[in-house]
């Protein structure tokens, strides 16, 4: 037996949680495309990535082969304060409905962060102090990465600067405090602190902001200042890999319960919690060993997966990062800011984009107000209010019980509740009070951002 078919179980501690991150890359037989020097059009070297990011999580990020990372002591302590999260049978919810399907959901809410977050906050803040930094910076959309980012900074004692994507920052204060509480400094992004910041507001003058504008900043400061590197909560293979606790728990639990899914749904931005919780499982799809149904579902105001192109782009909107193959709409692509959640980014993750581009997995697009109802029903019927980005896989996995109502099949679903909604009530009152809109891009405006993509 291969090593990369050694039971996941052995890599599991007498509680059910994860001494090692599974690397679902080691198991793709069309590995993702390298990121790319934007000076030279080279693949990114260990030495370039290192002026950027810290050096244990340069090796994660460029090791494609090994199988599983052993998750440092520090860590799985740390992780013992909300690890494992709960997976839930959805029996209200079900009844509700009146499906034949089996729901179940992995919540991960259940931290002061309130998502999925922490998992790869904690190890790369931890992987920063080791090399002996005085402090991160980062970008966060609706603050959930920021607030997660935080905590382990404090945890750690080490520094914390975040640039909040401007909308976010306005609609979302009291996350914004929380991360003030957790002793971080908060900026709007774009901002008038950075170069990349000043040109992104006289190019786009008013503009709420996006991820790829609050990257650009946070790469930028960390650059500009000795003993700082940048981290970032999403579409990176390193954060990919420390999710994997998500869907290797998820596993466990449910053979334990000799249960198997059919269909595994997410919420997809960049790609973080979504690879996370279907990494051993996809890793058995590939492997052959087993198939399930995966689907990722994003905002119909950024869909990048169902509109975009598959094609090397840079990661923000300054253009001062890698660049990565992945599904894009552009990196000028300015998503609405009544867009509420925090689905903003312009591109996916390359190990998700190259699984959708080999057929490995779906995609579908939902609009905002669907979103909310769903988020609503839920809240009632399954008693916790959820975080809008997790809304979208509940959605999903509402109309799918019910095509197993309509056709009777007894299908099992399971999706991935990433957090809470409570920093998020701005967001519910707008739908309360009928002011929510459905914002779309036209064919034109994904044209003209793609028209912008770099020659490779």
């Amino acid at each position: 037996m291969s090593e990369n078919k050694i039971p996941y179980k052995i890599y599991l501690d007498e509680s059910e949680m994860p001494k090692a991150w599974y690397n679902l890359r080691a198991d793709m037989k069309n590995k993702p495309a390298p990121l790319l020097n934007p000076g030279t059009l080279e693949p990114m070297t260990a030495q370039e990535l290192g002026e950027v990011f810290c050096n244990e999580l340069v090796k994660q990020e460029l090791d494609d082969t090994t199988p599983f990372f052993e998750i440092p002591r520090e860590i799985r302590d740390f992780y013992k304060m909300y690890r494992p999260s709960p997976l839930v049978r959805a029996y209200c919810l079900e009844q509700k409905l009146g499906t034949p399907a089996k729901i179940y959901y992995k919540f991960e809410g259940n931290n002061t962060s309130g998502s999925h977050k922490l998992n790869s906050a904690i190890a790369q803040a931890y992987y920063a102090k080791q090399q002996g930094l005085k402090g991160v910076t980062t970008e966060t959309g609706a603050g959930q990465w920021g607030t997660a980012l935080s905590m382990a900074c404090s945890y750690l004692g080490l520094d914390c600067k975040v640039y909040m994507v401007k909308c976010s920052y306005e609609q979302k204060p009291f996350r914004r405090e929380v991360m003030k509480v957790y002793g971080a400094n908060v900026t709007p992004s774009p901002s008038d602190t950075t170069q990349v910041g000043r040109k992104i507001l006289a190019e786009f003058p008013g503009t709420g902001g996006s991820l790829g504008c609050a990257i650009s900043e946070a790469v930028e400061a960390a650059t500009s200042m000795p003993g700082y590197r940048y981290v970032l909560g999403s579409v990176l293979s390193q954060v990919m890999l420390h999710q994997s606790v998500i869907g290797l728990e998820t596993k466990a639990a449910m053979e334990k319960y000799g249960v198997k899914p059919d269909i595994i749904i997410g919420c997809a931005g960049g790609g973080s919690n979504l690879g996370g919780l279907i990494a051993p499982f996809m890793g058995e799809k590939l492997r052959g060993e087993a198939d399930y149904r995966i689907i990722a579902v994003e905002p119909a105001s950024c869909p990048s997966f169902t509109r975009g192109e598959y094609r090397y782009d840079f990661c923000d909107t300054g253009k001062v990062c890698p660049l990565a193959k992945m599904y894009t709409l552009g990196s000028s692509f300015m998503p609405s800011a009544d867009h509420a959640g925090g689905l903003r980014f312009h591109g996916m993750s390359s190990v998700l984009s190259q699984l959708y581009d080999d057929g490995h997995m779906e995609a579908v697009s939902v609009k905002q107000t669907d979103v909310f109802q769903a988020a609503e029903d839920f809240a009632r019927i399954e008693g916790i209010l959820p975080a809008p980005e997790s809304s979208h896989a509940i959605l999903t996995a509402v109309n799918e019980a019910m095509r197993c109502k309509e056709t009777g099949e007894e299908k099992t679903i399971l999706f991935g509740l990433t957090g809470t909604g409570y920093f998020d009530l701005a967001a519910y009152q707008k739908f309360h009070e009928g002011i929510m809109t459905n914002t779309v891009p036209t064919d034109q405006d994904i044209a003209a951002s793609l028209a912008k993509l770099p020659k490779v």
